[in-house]
């Protein structure tokens, strides 16, 4: 039976399933991306997503009419 569990929650100081843990490709990923990046390109990206976030027209959420 495959395990369920919070991962934001549970592995806050490591993954607590090991090589059982679902999200195991996106760690692998997540830890490519680190090493091959570097930081002032990570910065780069991230100024560059907040400057197109703050470019955008408000997202106006409409509350359903009873």
């Amino acid at each position: 039976m495959e395990q369920k569990i919070n991962c934001a929650v549970a592995c806050v100081n490591g993954c607590v399933l090991g090589d059982k843990c679902p999200n195991i490709e996106f760690r692998e990923a997540a830890a490519k991306f680190v090493e091959e990046t570097s930081l002032d390109k990570m910065l780069e990206m991230a100024e560059e997503r907040l400057r197109r976030k703050m470019t955008e027209p408000p997202k106006w959420v409409f509350p359903e009419e009873p």
